[in-house]
């Protein structure tokens, strides 16, 4: 493979074809012509030495080979560095120390914005954009170089070494306050099992601790589920008597903290977890100054922002 034959516009033509699928689509995306992309595809699959394209088997597009998949993660990567280096330049050119990117997982959105308000007093210098994803986007935003630091309840695998934690973060189940269950110090399981669970989609950290919780109470039982977007819709749902769910508890603060949702209260509730901060590179050496002073500052904030439930 000849690296010293790669241009960053040939990385960029094979991103724009693997996202549309089209080369004329990738050509107006860029603002060129398909013979200019198909020139770049070309050359970059010379100096790459294999296919890094191929048509679908329906004829509909064109999708990436898995050399060609290896191209992306790296153009991705490529993309992510630079993207930092613009904005720390432009933070710099405002007078600013610096630019952080801090990524988050959905279920965080609810004291995100009251930490980097805490952030923004605390080093009013630095510059801070908030990015909230589900956890899937999160992990691959990581991945990618997209994020400085990110913020989420179960980290994944590879970046456990580094994973900082920053506080309790409580699950539980949640139920319209005329709910038969509402208001008991304990529950029945075959009760509990009978309803039906509100869920967040297949993969997200919520829906994986809920059917933990499940399988502690009934191995190999499976209560009906209805699957929900966010988090929102579930607690609209809830309200509205379509089902109980399971979530963060920081999540439905305001909702119980108002009676409008109550607590289950029983054997194995509240489930506790952690927040954590992951830093976006596994090098420390590599971690601006700007994104040391934010991790700093938000370790030493202890948790203060995180909703405390009473109710």
């Amino acid at each position: 493979m000849r690296l010293d034959a790669l241009t960053l516009k040939q990385m960029r033509a094979l991103l724009a074809v693997v996202e549309t699928g089209s080369l004329t689509l990738a050509a107006e995306s860029l603002h060129q012509t398909p013979p200019a992309i198909h020139s770049q595809i070309k050359n970059l699959e010379s100096a790459a030495g294999q296919s890094l394209l191929q048509r679908a088997a329906d004829g509909s597009g064109f999708h990436a080979t898995q050399a060609g998949q290896e191209m992306v993660i790296a153009a991705q990567r490529i993309e992510a560095v630079l993207s930092h280096a613009a904005r720390q330049i432009a933070a710099i050119s405002q007078g600013r120390s610096g630019h952080v990117v801090l990524g988050t997982v959905s279920t965080a959105k609810y004291f995100a914005p009251r930490l980097v308000r805490l952030l923004q007093d605390r080093i009013p210098d630095v510059e801070i954009t908030l990015r909230v994803a589900n956890r899937s986007e999160t992990i691959a935003a990581l991945d990618r170089g997209d994020y400085d630091l990110a913020i989420m309840g179960r980290p994944p695998r590879n970046a456990l070494a580094r994973a900082v934690p920053l506080g309790p973060h409580p699950h539980g189940v949640v139920l319209p306050p005329d709910h038969p269950l509402a208001g008991q110090d304990g529950y029945d399981t075959a009760a509990l099992l009978r309803e039906t669970f509100l869920s967040r989609e297949d993969g997200s950290g919520t829906r994986i601790l809920m059917q933990r919780f499940i399988e502690r109470l009934a191995e190999g039982h499976a209560p009906r589920m209805v699957v929900m977007p966010s988090n929102e819709t579930i607690k609209q749902a809830v309200l509205a008597g379509l089902g109980i769910a399971f979530l963060s508890l920081h999540t439905v603060h305001d909702e119980v903290q108002a009676g409008r949702l109550v607590l289950l209260r029983g054997m194995g509730l509240p489930v506790m977890r952690h927040w954590y901060m992951i830093p976006g590179t596994p090098d420390a050496t590599s971690i601006s100054m700007a994104t040391k002073r934010c991790a700093e500052e938000i370790e030493a904030l202890g948790g203060v922002y995180l909703p405390k439930l009473t109710g």
